[in-house]
Formats: structure tokens, sequence, C-alpha cells
């Protein structure tokens, strides 16, 4: 069968490329068409559009690139009639995503997948609306979603998280690897490390980073790597890293958390890998306007985290510094307690193992492809 799969950004990239090779498997038929990145174009079929080309976030940059999205949006559409897949696969990403699903329900016969819903249970609920008008089936791979959608009458599925697959296949595919042979690998120093997410757009990375690099200069006796965020131009970190101690590695995010004593991350996807690898973090997001975006997240947004960790385990269990508690004083008293309160650290571990037993066992992937290549097969 023939697949046309749409991502517009790192993590969805990487989750799709695991769906295709999920997919490969189930379906020896495959055929595959997309706007993806690199991941994908791993796996094979004709990439359309990178999504680097895609990804604008906030208010403004969406205005001034206006006439690229709406450009990037007509090709897609066109790109779809002119494949005629047996369906559409959607993954997260969705101001592009929701306006592809209505023209390929209105304009053609395919099915509409979604592959890990967009967060609509934090904001924007209204958009369940759009889910249950064009969206033929939703794949969720967080558990409650699945309580969330039910309020709305939208059945959906479970698949399990897609995060846990990637994190099995690394660690199999790396039983191999060691501390020492990382460090000589990439030109590190013995001593342990503190990792730095710092986002994977650059307003993201403008506005964490420096300050975490400030916040590590006040523990010498650790070494902070960058993990590089995938697509990122490596220029664009050396207006900040520039006379620091700082190293910056790309492309081993995941043997970088392996190896890691703490990490400091921005919200999102980032925030469940730490976990998963059992990294004491603390969460930091600088956001404009600091207290009107804490009162914002109180009064219009429906979540009470920012963080998949805490909303996953329905607790607190890492410290959420964003908006008005995001300062370097505060990112320097939790991570000091991380590395130096045993008890506090143990805590934030157990609760880890908690949020391990809920997502369950890694096969999300290939249960999401079975589900789609069956439910194909009984839509034919």
């Amino acid at each position: 069968m023939k697949y046309f799969l749409v991502a517009g950004e790192a993590s969805g990239d990487l989750h799709a490329s695991n769906l295709m090779a999920a997919l490969k498997v189930t379906d020896s038929e495959a055929e595959f068409c997309f706007l993806g990145g690199d991941l994908m174009q791993a796996q094979g079929g004709k990439l359309i559009k990178h999504y680097r080309e895609m990804a604008f976030m906030g208010f403004i940059p969406v205005l001034l690139n206006l006439r690229t999205i709406l450009r990037n949006m007509k090709m897609c559409q066109q790109a779809i009639v002119d494949y005629q897949p047996d369906v559409v696969i959607l993954i997260d990403y969705p101001g592009f995503n929701l306006k592809i699903a209505k023209f390929v329900k209105t304009k053609t016969n395919i099915p509409v997948y979604y592959y890990i819903s967009p967060k609509v249970w934090a904001w924007k609920e209204y958009r369940v609306k759009s889910f249950k008008k064009y969206v033929d089936q939703m794949l969720c791979i967080l558990p409650f979603e699945v309580d969330f959608f039910k309020k709305h009458n939208y059945k959906v599925e479970y698949v399990g998280n897609p995060t846990v697959d990637a994190i099995a296949d690394f660690k199999k595919k790396n039983k191999d690897d060691s501390r020492e042979k990382f460090i000589q690998e990439n030109n590190l120093a013995e001593k342990p490390f503190i990792a730095l997410l710092a986002g994977s757009r650059k307003q993201e990375i403008k506005d964490n980073l420096p300050t975490m690099l400030e916040v590590v200069k006040k523990f010498p006796d650790y070494q902070a790597v960058i993990a590089g965020a995938p697509g990122m131009d490596p220029d664009y970190y050396n207006a900040y890293i520039a006379g620091s101690n700082c190293k910056i590695i790309f492309d081993q995010t995941y043997r970088l958390l392996s190896y890691s004593d703490a990490a400091l991350v921005t919200s999102g996807t980032a925030t469940l890998e730490t976990s998963l690898f059992r990294v004491p973090q603390v969460v930091c997001y600088r956001m404009p306007v600091p207290h009107l975006a804490h009162w914002a997240f109180k009064n219009i947004l429906h979540t009470p985290y920012i963080s998949l960790v805490n909303l996953i385990a329905n607790k607190e269990v890492v410290k959420e510094l964003f908006a008005k508690y995001f300062s370097k004083e505060n990112i320097e008293e939790e991570i000091d307690r991380l590395l130096n309160d045993k008890a506090y650290r143990n805590n934030m571990l157990e609760g880890y193992d908690r949020i391990i037993n809920i997502l369950g066992e890694a096969g999300a992937s290939k249960k999401a492809a079975n589900i789609i290549v069956k439910k194909l097969h009984t839509h034919q």
C-alpha cells in the first residue's frame, strides 16, 4: 500500500520514521511519500519537503512567513492528489496538519489517520470537533488522552509511547557502548556530565541556553554538554558557547543522557526522554512577559503541568521552573539539590519508575502499524 505522511518537526520525524519501519514489516509492499526529515528519508520513499523549511513557532514568525506556510500547504495538498495514497498519516503538528486533514476529507476519498495527537487537552480543546469531522482514526501515545477524548465521545486508540520504543531500540543497538568510549570519541573531560537540552527551535535555544550556561558555571566539578538540536546549524550555537568550556554534540542525545548525572531541560518530549533514562532533571522554560504568561497558564490552559513527566504521573515528579519561576537562582538551587541531596534525588527516580510502569512495554510503532494496515484492509 501507499502511505503519505506529514511530520513538521524533529520529534515527528523520529516517530514517523519508526512508524515507517514498522509499516514495512507489517506491509511488505509499503511505499512512502512524505513531508518530514532525514530519519524518514532513511526509511526510503520520496521526500517532498524537509521540516526545516516548515517549522515556524509563535504568532509573529508565523505571520512573517505566512506566504511560505500557505505555499507549503498547497504543495502538500497537490502532492497528496498526485500520489493518490491509500492513507494520509498525520503526525502531531496541528496548525498545519488539521488543515491538511480537512482538505483530504473534503476533496478526496482517502482516509486520514492521526498518529500522536496534538495536545488539545492543554488548550484549543475545540479542535476535537475537527478531529471527529476529518480524522478517521486517532492513535494516541499518552495514556490519559483516552479518557480525555472519551469525554468528547471520540473513540481513540492508545498504542503505547514511541519514545519508549526509540530508547529501547537505542539501548539494544548500543549495548556495547561505554562512558569511556563516549568521552574519547567526543573529546570530553573525565568530569561527570550535566546535560543541557535547550530546545529544538532557535527561539527556545535563544531564550533558555544563556541562563543554563550561567547556572552550570556554579558547578565546576561537572562539565556541561549541550545536546545539539537535530537539523540545527552548529554555527548557531557559537554565539552562546564562545569563551566557555561547554561542549556541544550532535546526534548523540541518548548517549549523553545515558552517562549524565543531571540535566537542564526545556519542556517537550525531551523531559520524557530524560526521565526514561532516569536522569534527574530541572524543567526550565523562559517565557516573555513571565507574570502574564504564568497567569495565562493558570487561567487559560486546561492542564496543571507543562512537562510530560508530571502530566503522565498526574503529580509533580520534576520541578517546573517556567514563566515567573524561571531564574538563574531557582535553577541553581534545584540542580544543587539533585546533585547533592540523595533522598531528594531518589524520590525523583522513584517517580520516574512509576512513569515507566504507566507507559508500558515498547511496541507503540508496531501496534500503530498493525492497526493502520488492518483498518485499511477493512476499508478496502
